[in-house]
This record gives structure tokens, C-alpha cells and sequence, in this order.
């Protein structure tokens, strides 16, 4: 029997987890946010400061467990923005040394992979795509290979960034999903679809400049970015299950909230056949469950450091998701 602790802390979300036995206890969650403009790193990694305690204390209580309960402690070690991981690690390590238990460094992204696990989902294709992370991930010869991914931003930048262009705050993929509900298809957006890569800043630079225009309803654009950049995504992702004769896919990440997402990699599922698996939305977003999650599935292996070790333990702010060895599935 094991208790983990996770924290969350890899861009604006610091996130408090605890997870026993595979079930999770708690989740709590506080999200820096901007009326204007996108995220500000070392803000965020202030925000993350100023309520981590506060956070940490709610996590406990939703779970129901004294912190004497703890066996380790899970950290989002890499990849993301590094003043916001320093700062996790900081609270994590801190929180390590004072109870004598052990510290777990978890990669964000195989933790948003992991997590899945709860779904029912054995051996996916994961669409994987947040803020600053596009990929279409599977486990394949011990590591989580990369099949395909984004050639230059993430799709949830490319969509805050869009965001920002029309005047809305951060996060800005709630917004442009109900703008997009009222719109309809402008046939004048490229698609940008290389073997399974894809790439958004050709298509943000023309939303842009139609934006411009003053020729196109705010509603339009919204919907045409979703409809383009969502087909590109589900067909990527059909692709490699094509290529790797898996029948299921796995939808992670908080871009993976939007609901016009889902049903599209829905349909795609059906025609092929295979199952699609997506977890609750505070399972999807950036939190601290997924980290203590797969925290737990590492400690039960011995993956985690004590003592001395937790001293020298650093962050890898540009770790990638196929550089994990997956020790714990050997």
C-alpha cells in the first residue's frame, strides 16, 4: 500500500494530487490566469509561490490524509517553463526533507499518457495535445515513441495566440470554443499536414490577416481554426494507428477538454473500429493527480531518490516525452 502526493507546477497551473493504490484521493488545482494577454513566466512562477501552501493544505483535506501519511512525494520534474518547474520542485523538495519521504522527478507529458490508464485505455495511440505540447505518442521497445508532432508551436499556444490577436485573455481556448459555436467554415485556411507532423504558424499567420481584414465575423475564424486545426490532429492520429496496428486512442492534454475535439476523434474511432478513451476534465488538464499517479507506479518500481539524493535532483525543462526511459514497464 502506497500514498503519493503529486505536484503540478509545469507552466500556469500549480497542482496538488494525492493518489493510493491507483485511486485518486484528490485534486486540487489554482490556474494563473490574464484578463489580457498570454502567460507571463516568472508571474506564473510567483502565483505558483504565493499559494502553493494554501493549495498543498486543501489536497491533504479533500484526500482525507495527514501528511504523516505520505510515503513520497511526485514532481513535475520536465519538460516546461522553467522558473514555474523551479518553482515546484522547490515546495517538493522542501516537503521531502521535512517528512523523511522520498521524491519522485515525473515527466509532465508520459504523466499525461499514464493517467489514461484510469479510462480503461491498455495500449494506445495518445493524441496529446496542451498548450505547449503537440504529439501523437506509443509505447513501443521500451520508451513512448514519437510518431508525430508539431513542427513549431503547440496547438494550445497557437490557439492562445490567437486568442490574444482578437482580444481575449489567457487561457484563450474556452473562449474561441464558444465563439466557434456560432460560426461557420471560411474555405481559405491551409492545412498543414506533413506525413504525421503538422504545423500551425502558416495557418495563425492567415487567421491573422483575415482578422485584419475587418472582411471576416470573429465566430467564422474561431470555427474554421477549430475545424482545420482539429482534422489535422485526428488524421495524424489515424495515421498512426494505421501505422502501428493499435486499436485504441487515448485523448490527453488540456486542449483535449473541447468538446467539438472529442467528438471529431469520435467519429474517426468509429469508422476505424477501435475504441477512443478520454479522461474527466480535471483529468486532461495540467494537475497534480496525473503526477502522483504515475509517481505511485514509479516508486512501487523504486524509481524515486532520498535522502542526499534529493538535494542533487534537478529539473529538465526540455526533457522530450521519447528521451523517458519507461523502467517501469520492463
Amino acid at each position: 500500500m502506497a500514498i503519493i502526493i503529486g505536484i503540478e507546477s509545469t507552466a500556469h497551473t500549480f497542482g496538488v494530487g494525492v493518489v493510493k493504490n491507483g485511486k485518486v484521493l484528490s485534486n486540487v488545482r489554482e490556474m494563473y490566469t490574464t484578463e489580457k494577454g498570454g502567460i507571463i513566466p516568472i508571474e506564473s512562477a510567483k502565483h505558483h509561490a504565493k499559494i502553493a501552501d494554501n493549495v498543498w493544505v486543501k489536497g491533504l483535506e479533500e484526500a482525507g490524509i495527514d501528511e504523516k501519511d505520505i510515503d513520497a512525494i511526485a514532481f513535475s520534474q520536465s519538460p516546461g517553463l522553467a522558473p514555474c518547474l523551479i518553482e515546484g520542485m522547490k515546495f517538493a523538495k522542501g516537503k521531502a526533507e521535512e517528512l523523511g519521504v522520498g521524491l519522485v522527478g515525473v515527466n509532465h507529458c508520459v504523466a499525461h499518457l499514464e493517467i489514461g490508464r484510469i479510462t480503461g485505455a491498455v495500449d494506445p495511440v495518445l493524441l496529446y495535445a496542451s498548450g505547449a505540447n503537440t504529439q501523437i505518442i506509443a509505447y513501443e521497445s521500451g520508451k513512448y515513441r514519437v510518431f508525430g508532432e508539431t513542427l513549431d508551436i503547440g496547438v494550445g499556444n497557437f490557439i492562445d495566440n490567437f486568442a490574444r490577436v482578437i482580444g481575449v485573455g489567457f487561457p484563450g481556448g474556452p473562449k474561441i470554443m464558444e465563439l466557434a459555436k456560432k460560426g461557420k467554415y471560411i474555405d481559405e485556411v491551409p492545412y498543414k499536414l506533413k506525413g504525421m507532423d503538422v504545423a500551425f504558424s502558416g495557418i495563425l499567420t492567415k487567421l491573422q490577416q483575415m482578422y485584419k481584414s475587418g472582411n471576416y465575423k470573429i465566430e467564422d475564424l474561431a470555427f474554421t481554426l477549430q475545424e482545420t486545426v482539429f482534422a489535422m490532429l485526428v488524421e495524424s492520429a489515424e495515421r498512426a494507428l494505421a501505422h502501428t496496428g493499435k486499436n485504441e486512442l487515448l485523448l490527453g492534454g488540456g486542449v483535449g477538454c473541447n468538446g467539438r475535439f472529442q467528438e471529431m476523434c469520435e467519429i474517426m474511432c468509429k469508422e476505424r473500429g477501435c475504441k477512443f478513451f478520454v479522461p474527466e476534465r480535471p483529468l486532461l488538464v495540467d494537475n497534480g493527480a496525473m503526477i502522483a499517479y504515475l509517481g505511485e507506479i514509479m516508486f512501487r518500481k523504486g524509481i524515486f531518490v532520498e535522502d542526499e539524493g534529493i538535494e542533487k535532483i534537478d529539473i529538465d525543462a526540455r526533457e522530450r516525452t521519447d528521451d523517458v526511459d519507461v523502467k517501469w514497464k520492463e
